[in-house]
């Protein structure tokens, strides 16, 4: 039987009274709670206002099994967002109003007047050069959260991208250190004469099933070494054209995204305590895998800026002239989430319609192959990076 507690009860004697070392507490979708719950996975869901988003506990060792039940049974990546205490979790689920202004606010100018500057960064795009760097990644058995692979991988990323900027002195790259977790995320900054900021990530993780983790085999070339890779060449094409940003740009590489969004969410809440003036947010996760044969990209509408993603769109026309549609893929299912739940204007363009996505990832079968050994369906996600940034940063 389904547990539910009043969440207005004292925070206080909830969190030392019912949570634990051993369980977590979460925010779900709660379209997804009677499946979920049907799977034993779920602990007491407490009662709140809001008719979309569950908080839910749940026993630590469950939370990859979440996981793996997530994709199965909704094709999201992730699907849920861990919480640091119920404490955390009932503001989360409180503030409407940075949730609001996230979907709903303006951020920038999303004049498009570049043509000159993109059309001819896009020339210098490569397919071998994406295709190189998803062979490098998912050659790794994983890169999970919690394990030297996941430690290894990352360090390799912020190495990568080290080389490609080592000749301009206005870009650095760091690991950013997580205290409950072993993977760093990677964080390169190219930094302009503006401290208004354009972010685009993707998450550097790797998960297969949920038996031990951190020991299957896990290439996730296309979930996520598409995305990484597509961010890599981004970065590649700006170094190589001497591009010069006004504003300051930052490209992310998160951590722990397969197990409840832990490294954006991080990261996220640290610049919305800090008041970064971040402008925009692209989220990069799955670019690979041309799974909808009659459409090249599908913009995810939900947990989403409407303002940007038709930004995103006029993009995709003026520069990209393929075909793109809206789809949603629900609550939690990626990167993107973390930054719209704090109030930033998020987008998220992804590989196929969520029907039509890889069936492969969260598996050992997660290779290059699944993609024809080409990286050819991501060059258009690397080319709309950087018809983003360069019409942002004016």
């Amino acid at each position: 039987m389904i547990k539910i507690k009043n969440l207005f009860l004292s925070a206080a004697l909830l969190s030392t009274s019912v949570f634990s070392s051993e369980t977590k507490v979460i925010t779900i979708g709660k379209d997804a709670l009677h499946s979920t719950n049907k799977e034993n996975l779920l602990g007491t869901i407490f009662k709140t206002d809001n008719d979309e988003v569950a908080i839910v506990e749940i026993d630590a060792n469950d939370v990859e099994k979440l996981s793996h039940h997530m994709h199965e049974e909704y094709h999201r990546c992730g699907g849920y967002i861990v919480h640091d205490d119920l404490d955390e979790a009932m503001n989360y689920v409180r503030d409407e109003n940075s949730k609001y202004w996230g979907d709903k606010g303006s951020f920038a100018d999303y004049t498009i007047n570049q043509q000159s500057t993109v059309n001819g960064m896009l020339n210098f795009v490569t397919e071998s050069y994406i295709n190189g760097v998803i062979k490098h990644l998912s050659s790794y058995h994983n890169r999970y959260y919690n394990a030297m692979y996941g430690v290894e991988s990352s360090t390799w990323i912020r190495d990568h991208w080290e080389k490609i900027i080592e000749n301009r002195s206005d870009a650095t790259v760091e690991l950013y250190d997580h205290q409950k977790w072993m993977q760093p995320s990677v964080v390169l900054t190219f930094q302009g004469e503006s401290d208004e900021t354009i972010v685009i990530g993707g998450h550097a993780d790797s998960i297969a099933g949920y038996f031990g983790g951190g020991g299957n085999k896990a290439p996730g070339a296309d979930d996520n070494a598409s995305g990484i890779a597509t961010i890599t060449e981004i970065i590649r094409v700006l170094v190589q054209t001497s591009y010069q940003p006004k504003k300051t740009i930052k490209f992310m590489a998160y951590a722990a995204e397969e197990v409840g969004l832990l490294g954006s969410r991080e990261i996220a809440r640290e610049y919305r305590n800090n008041n970064e003036p971040v402008i925009g947010v692209m989220q990069l996760d799955m670019t690979n895998y041309k799974g909808s044969s009659d459409k090249d990209i599908v913009l995810i509408s939900d947990n989403t800026n409407s303002d940007q993603n038709t930004f995103m769109g006029r993009l995709i026309d003026e520069y990209l002239k393929v075909s793109w549609q809206y789809d949603r893929c629900g609550y939690g299912c990626s990167d993107h989430a973390s930054w719209n739940g704090v109030g930033f204007p998020a987008s998220f363009p992804f590989e196929a319609r969520k029907n039509d996505m890889n069936r492969s990832i969260h598996t050992a079968s997660d290779t290059i192959e699944r993609s024809r050994n080409s990286a050819s369906h991501a060059t258009n996600f690397a080319k709309l990076g950087l018809a983003f940034l360069v019409e942002l940063d004016q």
